[in-house]
């Protein structure tokens, strides 16, 4: 019974995901500071919270089986960074907002619109972690770019249309990777 009790906690080691737990609760407060200060919406909060849920769901499915390896436990801290990012982008976007120059709605509606479909492509299988992983870094690549352009509170036609270029060249990216999943 004591080799048991003695096992129990070696098992509760390998599964034992603190670093996560608390980059989860940091980005729930945070996602709360954006609600309450007027920088994220109440509809960007849900999309926010399914993402996060999304995430948590994933990390459960991988402690199910008692343990949850180095390489799980890094690709959930990687997924937790880039909606990190995609929280901060959010914020940044909607301090400038006010200014038209610097809105960029269409800009934001078709980020949103690739996010998605890069997550379904996950979700359905069509899309490997490998390529998944290399798209969300470029969507983040992207968010990135589009705030260090909000910054000086105008977005120029020019810095409109890379932009657009940009968000083109991965939504054909994506549509391509998910097309070729008999290739693989």
């Amino acid at each position: 019974m004591f080799a048991i009790m003695g096992a129990a906690p070696a098992l509760a080691q390998n599964t034992q995901t603190r670093g996560i737990d608390n980059t989860q609760q940091e980005l729930r407060a945070r996602i709360q500071q954006g609600v309450a200060s007027g920088h994220i919406s109440q509809q960007e909060e849900q999309a926010l919270y399914q993402r996060e849920r999304d995430i948590q769901f994933r990390e459960i499915r991988m402690k199910q089986d008692g343990t949850a390896t180095a390489e799980e436990r890094q690709a959930l801290r990687r997924d937790l960074d880039n909606m990190r990012a995609e929280v901060e982008a959010k914020m940044a976007n909607r301090e400038v907002r006010g200014q038209q120059q610097s809105a960029t709605p269409a800009i934001d509606d078709a980020m949103q619109q690739l996010h998605a479909r890069i997550q379904q492509g996950i979700t359905s299988g069509d899309l490997s972690r490998r390529e998944s992983n290399q798209l969300i870094a470029k969507e983040n690549k992207i968010i990135r770019l589009e705030a260090r352009y909000k910054e000086d509170g105008r977005v120029t036609p020019q810095e409109r249309k890379t932009l657009r270029s940009q968000i083109a060249m991965l939504s054909r990216e994506v549509e391509r990777k998910m097309a070729n999943r008999e290739t693989r």
